[in-house]
C-alpha cells in the first residue's frame, strides 16, 4: 500500500464539495448526503505452499443521494476530478426528476457528534479519525505479508497450503446538507489458510487491528494439526449430537443471525425471528454489535454509517433476551424508534444489518491445557471437549442456506475437519456431514452447555462485517446426512 495512499481530510473535502454542487444545481430546497470513501486493499495470495499473487488496488468512491420535490436517486463515481463531480450531480437530478414519489424519504441525519470507543487512549474528545487505528498496518508491505505467509507454510511441516494474508484500509468522510460533517478511518490485517494432508484439509483464520498480531507460524501449526487429525474419516449416521463449534464455525451463526434475525427491515416485515424483550436465547448468551471495538481490540468498522449517522455499541441480546435489531434512517421510521447507525449502501434494499457481532465469552477461567497438547482441538475449546461425553468438534460450516427466515432453519455443510469425542477426548476424524437447523433453537434456553473463554476475531464472510466468535458447546444439532452420499 502506496505512503501517497494514507491521507486526512481529503475525503470530507470532496463530501462538502459535492453538497455545494448540489446546491448551485438544485436550490437550497433539495436534501443531500455525501459519503466518500477511499478504500485500499493489499493481498498475499499463496498456494501449493508458494506465493502466487500479490496485488493492491485503492479507489476513492463518491456516492451521492438526493432527495427533490418528494422524489429520491442515488448516484456514485470514481471520477473525482471537477468534471467527474459535476457529472455525477447532473446524473443524480436528472434521475431524480424521472424517479417515482418515494413516501419513504426518512429525512436527514441532523448534526450530530461521533461516539468515541473507550478502549483506546487516542479516541477520546479531540481524535476525531484515530478508534484505535494502526498506521503500520495501513502501511504494510508486500514482504511484511510474505513473511507471513512463509512462516505459515514452513509451520504445516511440509503439508500444502493455501490461503491468503490481507491488509485494508479506509479512509471516509460523509456530508449533507442539513451540516452533518464527520470522518474516520480503519485499518484491518486478516489472514486465512488451510493445511492439506492426504484429501483432509486444516484451516486457521484471524483478523486484527494490527498486522503485527498475526502470527503466520502459529495459524500454520494449527491448520496442519487439524489437517493431520482429520485423515481416515469413519461415516457416522444422521441424527442429533452433542457438539461443540469452534470460533469459524460459530461465524456463520453470527453471520445469519445478523442478515436475517436483527435486521430491521426484516424485522418490521415480521419476517424475523426476533422478539424484543423475549428470552429467546439461553441465559447465558449475549450478543453486541461493536463497530467501535471494545477492551483491547481495534475499532473494526468506521464510526459512522452511510447516512451519517453515529455508531456505537448495540446489545441485541442480553442473557438471552432479545433487546434491539438494526436499523437505518428508513426502517427505524418504520418501525417508530430511531436510527442505530447502521445504513449501507444496500440497507434500504435489503435492510440494515449489525455487520460487527461478538458472541460475549464466558468469563469462567478455562483450566491450563496439557502440556504438549496437540491435535485438533484449538486450545480455546478444549474445557468444552473436556465434557462432552459423546458428541462432535466441528471446525467449520459453509455453503449455508436460509430455508425459513422466521425461524432460521438453515442448512449446510461441515467442512475442515469434524472429529467423534468420546469421554472428553478426541477418539475418530468422521467426514463432512450435512445439517439443517434452526440457529436461534440450537442456542436456546437450556440447549448451551458452555462457551469459551476467548472471543476470536475473524476475517470478513462478505465485505464489511467482521464477527468475533467463542467456541460453543451445545446440547443438540441436526446432522442430517453425510457429504458423501
Amino acid at each position: 500500500m502506496s505512503l501517497e495512499s494514507i491521507r486526512s481530510g481529503a475525503e470530507l473535502d470532496l463530501a462538502a464539495r459535492v453538497v455545494e454542487l448540489v446546491r448551485q444545481a438544485a436550490g437550497p430546497s433539495a436534501e443531500t448526503e455525501v459519503m466518500v470513501r477511499h478504500d485500499a486493499q493489499a493481498l498475499t495470495r499463496f498456494a501449493v505452499s508458494m506465493i502466487h499473487q500479490n496485488v493492491a488496488d485503492a479507489v476513492t468512491t463518491v456516492g451521492l443521494r438526493l432527495h427533490l420535490d418528494g422524489r429520491t436517486a442515488s448516484g456514485a463515481t470514481t471520477i473525482v476530478d471537477a468534471a467527474g463531480l459535476r457529472g455525477l450531480v447532473e446524473r443524480t437530478l436528472a434521475a431524480t426528476r424521472l424517479s417515482p414519489p418515494d413516501v419513504t424519504w426518512p429525512g436527514l441525519t441532523p448534526p450530530s457528534p461521533l461516539h468515541h470507543s473507550a478502549g483506546y487512549h487516542g479516541s477520546g474528545e479531540h481524535s476525531r479519525l484515530d478508534f484505535g487505528f494502526d498506521e503500520a498496518t495501513a502501511r504494510a508491505t508486500p514482504a511484511e505479508r510474505a513473511q507471513r505467509v512463509g512462516d505459515f507454510v514452513r509451520a504445516a511441516g511440509g503439508l500444502e497450503t493455501a490461503g491468503y494474508c490481507r491488509t485494508v484500509y479506509t479512509s471516509a468522510a460523509f456530508a449533507n446538507s442539513a451540516g452533518q460533517s464527520v470522518e474516520g478511518r480503519t485499518a484491518e490485517a486478516a489472514m486465512d489458510g488451510i493445511a492439506r494432508s492426504d484429501g483432509a484439509d486444516g484451516v486457521a483464520r484471524l483478523a486484527s487491528g494490527r498486522l503485527a498480531e498475526l502470527d503466520g507460524g502459529a495459524l500454520g501449526a494449527r491448520a496442519a494439526a487439524k489437517a493431520r487429525a482429520a485423515q481416515n474419516p469413519v461415516e457416522l449416521p444422521p441424527g442429533r449430537y452433542e457438539v461443540v463449534l469452534e470460533p469459524e464455525a460459530v461465524a456463520d451463526l453470527l453471520d445469519n443471525f445478523s442478515v436475517f434475525g436483527f435486521n430491521g427491515k426484516s424485522y418490521a416485515q415480521k419476517q424475523s425471528f426476533a422478539e424484543l424483550g423475549a428470552d429467546q436465547f439461553d441465559p447465558s448468551v449475549t450478543l453486541i454489535d461493536e463497530p467501535l471495538g471494545s477492551r483491547d481490540e481495534h475499532a473494526p468498522g468506521l464510526p459512522f454509517d452511510d447516512e451519517g449517522t453515529p455508531r456505537e455499541s448495540l446489545v441485541l441480546v442480553r442473557e438471552g433476551v432479545t433487546k434491539a435489531v438494526a436499523h437505518d434512517r428508513t426502517s427505524a421510521a418504520e418501525a417508530g424508534t430511531v436510527s442505530t447507525g447502521h445504513a449501507s449502501g444496500a440497507s434500504r434494499t435489503w435492510g440494515p444489518c449489525p455487520t460487527h457481532v461478538r458472541l460475549e465469552a464466558s468469563s469462567a477461567a478455562p483450566p491450563s491445557p496439557a502440556a504438549g497438547s496437540a491435535g485438533p482441538v484449538a486450545e480455546s475449546a478444549r474445557p468444552l471437549v473436556a465434557r462432552m461425553e459423546r458428541g462432535l468438534l466441528i471446525s467449520d460450516l459453509w455453503y449455508t442456506r436460509v430455508l425459513d427466515p422466521k425461524t432460521l432453519v438453515v442448512t449446510g455443510l461441515t467442512r475442515n475437519g469434524v472429529w467423534l469425542v468420546e469421554n472428553g477426548e478426541v477418539t475418530a476424524a468422521v467426514g463432512n456431514m450435512r445439517f439443517t437447523q434452526s440457529y436461534p433453537q440450537a442456542l436456546g434456553a437450556g440447549m448451551v452447555l458452555g462457551i469459551g473463554s476467548e472471543s476470536v476475531l475473524l476475517p470478513d464472510r462478505w465485505s464489511g462485517t467482521r464477527y468475533a466468535a467463542p467456541a460453543l458447546h451445545l446440547a443438540s444439532w441436526n446432522l442430517t446426512g453425510n457429504a458423501s452420499g
